[in-house]
């Protein structure tokens, strides 16, 4: 160390906290000018630089002039303690901010938390199946269970969607007349076939429009769309799986529906982990390519033949044509969903399921491609 230096060093000793000349310090000017530095020896002008603490050396308004070595010390401040060597602080996932972060959950490339994925489709997989192979008008039952809560995750995502400030508030869905509507539905359905779902729903319809006028004209026709809408998507597309069961071998024909739309959600997800870079509707659903597609059409031809072979009185090719249908429809229902939510401004629909979302974040690809289906099937066999 030059001699001068040294002396600086010695001085700096000598005078401790208490001894600080005043206007030098934490305060001054140079330490504002050089926040970036750490404890040690501030060399300006030099090739050395590693301090940070409070600064002993030349007075506040002392200009540096063009290629000096004006020295400062760092001096010890009370109650300040010396920020740890950089080495020393724990690497976390907050760009090394030193704070400790909560550990995320692990999700797959898809962006699902898979095994709970995976474990309440299994469990839901085995409500469902066990009901069709045991008492099969307890289908019917897990159907309306699952319409009225998909009708209360409706009325919730509408009660959050974004306003404009100074705009109309949130949509009011008439809940009440809907639910009484879908059990009359979904009833209907399975005891007089089609007429019987067409029927109740032109009354469900009804009664919306009727039971939105107690409330006041003010965004009447907004509120009542919207629950006509309701009244369509959910428990009047249900109805065709319901329509599916009151055929004398409707528990197979549900069976074969629900197995092809499974193999289609897998059949998708896999081959878009895999494969996926072409995006089918990068505005509407990013995470969903065409490679994603192909999958889905692949394995579900190969299930459909084999749903209408082994399952049901019924050709290969049948199946093929039934799971290509399928494919389509229900890539149009996660469509029509993700539409959905990105104009309510809403990431799901609920958060019901582990790994899903809402449960209607897992009917959307159900209620499209039922209605296909019972119509395929009714021609078919």
């Amino acid at each position: 160390m030059p001699a001068d230096l040294a002396g600086l060093a010695e001085l700096a000793e000598q005078a401790g906290p208490a001894g600080r000349p005043a206007g030098f310090g934490s305060g001054s000017t140079r330490a504002q000018q050089h926040p970036d530095t750490a404890d040690g020896v501030h060399l300006h002008g030099g090739t050395t630089q590693t301090g940070g603490a409070p600064y002993f050396g030349a007075p506040d308004d002392e200009a540096d002039g063009d290629g000096g070595h004006t020295a400062y010390l760092p001096v010890a401040d009370p109650g300040v303690r010396p920020a740890p060597a950089a080495q020393e602080r724990p690497v976390t996932g907050d760009h090394g901010n030193g704070t400790a972060q909560p550990q995320q959950p692990k999700k797959s490339r898809a962006g699902r938390n898979l095994p709970a994925a995976i474990g309440v489709a299994l469990l839901l997989g085995g409500a469902i199946v066990g009901s069709l192979l045991t008492v099969p008008v307890i289908f019917v039952g897990i159907v309306l269970a699952a319409v009225l809560v998909g009708l209360w995750e409706f009325s919730g995502a509408l009660g959050r969607a974004r306003t404009a400030p100074g705009g109309p508030g949130p949509v009011r869905l008439p809940l009440i007349p809907l639910a009484v509507g879908a059990v009359a539905m979904l009833i209907a359905a399975y005891e007089r076939g089609p007429e019987g779902l067409g029927i109740a729903t032109a009354l469900t319809a009804l009664a919306v429009m009727v039971w939105r006028m107690t409330e006041g004209p003010e965004d009447y026709l907004r509120d009542m769309a919207t629950g006509v809408f309701a009244a369509f998507y959910l428990p009047f597309l249900a109805g065709f799986a319901v329509l599916m069961l009151a055929a004398d071998d409707g528990a197979k024909r549900v069976l074969a529906f629900m197995i092809v739309v499974v193999c289609s959600d897998t059949g998708a997800y896999a081959a878009g982990v895999a494969f996926g870079k072409h995006k089918m509707a990068p505005k509407i659903s990013p995470g969903k390519t065409w490679e994603g597609f192909a999958g889905a059409v692949a394995t579900c031809a190969v299930a459909g033949a084999l749903c209408l072979t082994l399952l049901l009185d019924g050709q290969w090719w049948q199946g093929a044509l039934l799971g290509a249908a399928v494919a389509a429809t229900a890539a149009l229902g996660d469509l029509v969903e993700s539409m959905i939510k990105r104009d309510l401004g809403v990431k799901d629909m609920g958060d019901l399921l582990p790994g899903h979302g809402g449960l209607m974040d897992r009917l959307d690809s159900l209620l499209a491609s039922a209605p296909v289906v019972w119509l395929l099937l009714e021609l078919y066999l």
